[in-house]
């Protein structure tokens, strides 16, 4: 497990250079450095890397499952109120900054791509938000025990899923509440979460088969099923909503 706080000058001049600061839709209290489109500034990465298989731009977008959890945090602040908060998979930092914003006491962003380091941090100044970005692979490890763990639009790929899915179990062992943002991609374990609410995220068609996604934010399924032995603080919550 490698682990670095500190963004090169090289990482965050490239995430200046394709980007543009430009408020988030369904989120617009919060502004990221986003790129108009995928391809092109995945391509020019590489370029400026000198090198290809570089990882893809995840940092460059605001995902759908980002954008509504980023939402449901900013809407329901007291789910990570002077709480210390984890964003694994943070990519652009968005639900790390929401999260920061809705008045959490600590907030890490994790990601592998020193890219996303170096966009969590610019983008995290842009908003005034004490994030701290953390280049650093955890989900094998038991994690810095976190009060939560937020996870958005990381199950696109069987074994990250089977990893995150892992880690999160473990971490709600230990006490953590966790939250999901997914609108249903491949590998989302439904079978081991429940739905807490669902938001139309609009403004999607360069990056998904449809310009809006109806995301739904999830907590573990025995909110559902046996809230009186459940730990989590939304078990105590009114049922789903839009």
């Amino acid at each position: 497990m490698t682990r670095s706080t500190q963004p090169g000058l090289a990482s965050l001049e490239m995430v200046r250079a394709n980007t543009r600061l430009r408020s988030v839709t369904l989120v617009p209290e919060i502004r990221l450095y986003q790129a108009s489109e995928p391809i092109g500034v995945w391509q020019r990465t590489e370029r400026a890397a000198g090198r290809t298989g570089l990882d893809p731009p995840f940092w460059a977008f605001a995902w759908a499952g980002g954008q509504a959890l980023a939402r449901y945090l900013l809407d329901h602040p007291e789910t990570v109120k002077d709480r210390r908060v984890i964003d694994i998979a943070s990519g652009s930092g968005l639900v790390a900054i929401a999260a920061a914003r809705a008045g959490a006491a600590a907030v890490t962003g994790y990601d592998i791509d020193p890219l996303a380091i170096a966009a969590i941090t610019l983008n995290a100044a842009a908003n005034g938000a004490a994030v701290l970005a953390v280049q650093a692979d955890i989900l094998d490890t038991d994690g810095p025990g976190p009060d939560v763990l937020l996870v958005a639009d990381a199950f696109y790929e069987r074994e990250l899923a089977r990893r995150v899915t892992r880690f999160a179990e473990r971490g709600q062992a230990r006490g953590a509440d966790v939250l999901v943002g997914d609108f249903g991609r491949a590998y989302l374990p439904r079978d081991r979460l429940a739905p807490l609410a669902a938001y139309d995220v609009p403004g999607l068609s360069a990056l998904e088969d449809s310009d809006v996604k109806r995301t739904t934010i999830w907590g573990p399924a025995c909110c559902a099923s046996s809230p009186e032995r459940c730990r989590s603080r939304w078990c105590r919550r009114t049922p789903p909503r839009s």
